[in-house]
């Protein structure tokens, strides 16, 4: 079964990110290639609208066979306000939560992100999974794109 990513906006802009550029770019890669599948929410697509359009575009390289869109529902609008009640992220990071929640629901493999502050954090992770057991969720993994290329060289 192929690998479903959940990748978040950071993913996609650091393609373009001097920092990231060689590890968003490798992920990339993969997913042209079809060894993993892009997910992409609706919430992403909104954020792209604000980005510069060479990073709207980096979306338009990827082979649709190899992408699959996913929705910000209400149930999962519900499962960040339960986030944000439990403290795991403030209110000014709703968007955030709202990631962490489409992709739970969605049971993707793994979220990729660059967000080390908000998202790819070991306390933050162990508090989402924890409402998402409360919840009634499974465990998501959340990881940045460097973790979940298993062992390849940039």
């Amino acid at each position: 079964m192929i690998p479903r990513v959940y990748i978040d906006t950071s993913v996609i802009g650091g393609c373009l990110d001097e920092e990231f550029i060689s590890w968003s770019r490798l992920l990339f890669d993969e997913f042209r290639s079809g060894i993993k599948i892009a997910v992409i929410s609706d919430l992403t697509l909104r954020e792209l609208e604000e980005a510069p359009q060479e990073v709207r575009q980096i979306l338009f390289e990827l082979p649709p066979e190899f992408i699959e869109y996913v929705f910000l529902t209400e149930e999962a609008i519900s499962l960040a306000d339960t986030y944000i009640k439990h403290g795991v992220v403030s209110e000014k990071y709703f968007i955030d939560a709202q990631h962490i929640a489409i992709a739970t629901i969605e049971r993707v493999d793994v979220l990729v992100s660059w967000n080390f502050k908000q998202i790819v954090n070991l306390e933050r992770i162990r508090k989402f999974n924890a409402v998402n057991l409360m919840q009634g969720y499974h465990l998501l993994e959340i990881r940045s794109p460097m973790e979940v290329l298993y062992g390849k060289e940039i």
